[in-house]
């Protein structure tokens, strides 16, 4: 399986792929509220692909991002929708593609994540429902589930007021403060503040926010790009 940087060629497979996760119902949820009319993030949106008897790319899971603006000042991004097909539900796949994308959203300068979901999933991720308190949507949805995620330690500190559309909704270049934006690269590991130790770029966000990098200690897993994002093995 490989998972690689979405192209317009998976857009009918993805958006097939989301229809059987979802539901028809799925563009009546709030969050499409934020994303109608909005260019998502193409360097974030990941798609992950097998092949058939045949050869031929079948689209098996999908993650997306947007640009969104809290309280009309604060930049973040919008995760979702993410979905992954029936037969590889609870294979792992989603907390993969989720852990490569935000490594991504690191390295591009991103400093934060806003999602609806369930919180028991995502705080293994680091999400948290207490970034979010002073946060309102555009719409119905269960509060619970609105939580956020700091990439860079303070970013979301002091957030509050509704989510909205960015006031320029360029996704190709979101509002990111200086940061360059960067194209593929052979990542193997971050320099952390002076006194940590290098760690592997992407694996697993560590719990502890001074660290502000996508590291697992303990379980080493290295990622390498070949025209697109590919999985290596653990």
């Amino acid at each position: 399986m490989i998972i690689t940087v979405e192209e317009p060629k998976h857009a009918a497979a993805i958006e097939a792929l989301l229809d059987a996760s979802f539901g028809p119902d799925r563009f009546n949820k709030t969050a499409y509220r934020l994303r109608d009319g909005v260019d998502s993030i193409p360097a974030l949106n990941l798609v992950a692909i097998e092949h058939d008897e045949h050869g031929r790319e079948v689209v098996v899971g999908t993650i997306r991002y947007w640009p969104i603006l809290v309280g009309g000042a604060t930049p973040s991004i919008l995760l979702g929708p993410i979905a992954v097909a029936a037969h590889l539900q609870g294979s792992g796949l989603g907390s993969k593609m989720i852990r490569m994308s935000l490594n991504k959203a690191v390295a591009l300068g991103h400093k934060s994540v806003i999602l609806v979901g369930d919180a028991p999933y995502y705080e293994r991720f680091g999400f948290s429902r207490a970034l979010t308190l002073g946060m309102q949507m555009p719409g119905p949805v269960d509060m619970s589930r609105l939580l956020g995620l700091e990439l860079v330690e303070g970013s979301l500190a002091g957030g509050a007021g509704m989510i909205g559309k960015p006031e320029q909704a360029d996704a190709q270049d979101v509002a990111i403060g200086a940061t360059p934006v960067l194209g593929p690269v052979l990542a193997s590991s971050i320099d952390l503040p002076a006194g940590d130790t290098p760690v592997p770029f992407s694996a697993l966000f560590s719990r502890t926010a001074a660290e502000r990098v996508w590291t697992d200690r303990v379980r080493r897993t290295d990622w390498f790009w070949r025209d697109g994002l590919q999985a290596g093995a653990a």
